[in-house]
């Protein structure tokens, strides 16, 4: 497959996850992982919210869109093709001390990836979207 030339100035925007309850999942996203609520817009028409978040602004960091419908009870189906969302962090270990004391649930405790590699760990965010934590720098 031939690469398109004008993929250069290509970017990464944002990943979109539906969110069931947004204040809950704007606690989670701004309280306990502390990305910035960098804009947020109601949709009264089409009846749903939009809610970006990230660790820097939008034109030159990639960033998180929640999308909450209004008037939805049940959980959202996760799937089977989504992975996860992740995370730099300095320290695993500590960083996830602070989260599970804040009641952030840890699914996968830190510690060195299997087969070697990285230190990580792995949280659920309120709907149970996977957020791995890499111990970077």
């Amino acid at each position: 497959m031939d690469s398109a030339p004008a993929a250069t100035k290509f970017r990464m925007l944002h990943t979109m996850i539906r969110v069931r309850d947004l204040d809950k999942s704007l606690g989670f996203y701004t309280g306990l992982l502390g990305m910035k609520l960098l804009r947020k817009k109601d949709y009264p028409d089409g009846k749903f919210t939009l809610a970006f978040v990230g660790y820097g602004e939008e034109d030159t960091n990639a960033v998180i869109e929640l999308t909450h419908n209004w008037g939805r009870e049940e959980p959202y189906e996760i799937g089977t093709g989504f992975g996860h969302v992740a995370l730099g962090v300095p320290d695993v270990y500590g960083t996830c001390e602070q989260l599970q004391k804040a009641g952030a649930k840890i699914t996968r405790a830190p510690g060195p990836m299997k087969f070697g590699g990285s230190v990580i760990a792995f949280i659920e965010d309120p709907d149970g979207y996977k957020i791995e934590l890499i111990q970077k720098g």
